[in-house]
This record gives structure tokens, C-alpha cells and sequence, in this order.
């Protein structure tokens, strides 16, 4: 008889702290989807090639299918059902606004990814930077036009 190892994973995902205790082979989708019921993060290839399950970790974009649960000990997970970032908030409304989304499957990966280009990024760093998500609806257009709303909505903001 096999025994399945579990660890313990302490982890602030949007700002809580939460004391999970996983498989040791469970990924990070698996704890917010599964664990903390946070379906925002989307589960498309689960080998890390169309970025639907894109998070940001300590700030920085990773795709939650190829991260153990337990590497995220001790770190900060922000998914797409964080409420207390405005720069996401206004990613948000920008893909609204410039219609950079149609089934939408894509969007929670696109949104994260966009929260860490920087505001002043052009065109072409934007294609790079969301290389690694993949849309089969809007041919990307409408979401860089988005990207490119909320930085300039950032910085009139800013201004005042």
C-alpha cells in the first residue's frame, strides 16, 4: 500500500493568509481552485502552454499548473478575484470598456500577466510580455487597446 505524502503550505493568496495541507504532488490551480474554491484561475492545458492559469506570485506572472503547492510556502499569490488592487481593478474595467474579451476563458490570465508590464510599455513589449497566453476570440487587438486604456487612465491618475 502506497502512502501519499502530504505538506503543510502557509500562503497569503489576496491579501489572507491561509494554512493549507496538500498532496505534496498537488499544483498551486489545484489549491485555488480545489482548496480555497477561487475559480477565477482557469484550467486550460495543464502543461503551461496557454497561460489561462496565470497568477501573480510575490508579484511576478507564474502559471499555476506548473507550480507545486508547496514551492508558494511563505509567499504572496494574487489571483483575479483580488479586491484590494486598483491596478487590476483597472485592467478590468479596460477590458470592459475596449471589448478585449469575448468568452472571456482567457481573460483572468490576461488581466495578471497585464498587471506586471509596465505602464509605460509599447506595443510590441505588450505582444511579448502576453506571449505565453494564448485567445482563440479576439486576435489580441482589443487587448493590448485595453492595456494600453488602463495605463493611460493610470497616469492621469496619477497626475492629480
Amino acid at each position: 500500500m502506497k502512502r501519499r505524502t502530504r505538506v503543510g503550505v502557509s500562503v497569503t493568496v489576496n491579501g489572507q493568509r491561509r494554512e493549507l495541507e496538500m498532496s505534496a504532488s498537488a499544483t498551486l490551480v489545484e489549491l485555488l481552485r480545489s482548496s480555497l474554491l477561487l475559480t477565477g484561475t482557469k484550467v486550460g492545458c495543464e502543461v503551461g502552454e496557454c497561460g489561462a492559469c496565470t497568477v501573480l506570485l510575490d508579484g511576478a506572472p507564474v502559471l499555476a499548473c506548473l507550480v507545486l503547492a508547496a514551492e508558494v510556502d511563505g509567499h504572496d499569490v494574487t489571483t483575479i478575484e483580488s479586491t484590494d488592487d486598483a491596478r487590476i481593478d483597472a485592467l478590468q474595467r479596460a477590458f470592459v470598456e475596449e471589448a478585449g474579451l469575448q468568452c472571456g476563458f482567457c481573460t483572468p490570465g490576461m488581466i495578471l500577466t497585464a498587471r506586471s508590464i509596465s505602464p509605460r510599455a509599447g506595443d510590441d513589449e505588450i505582444r511579448a510580455a502576453l506571449a505565453g497566453n494564448l485567445c482563440r476570440c479576439t486576435g489580441y487587438t482589443k487587448i493590448i487597446d485595453a492595456i494600453r486604456r488602463a495605463a493611460r487612465e493610470g497616469k492621469r491618475a496619477t497626475r492629480r
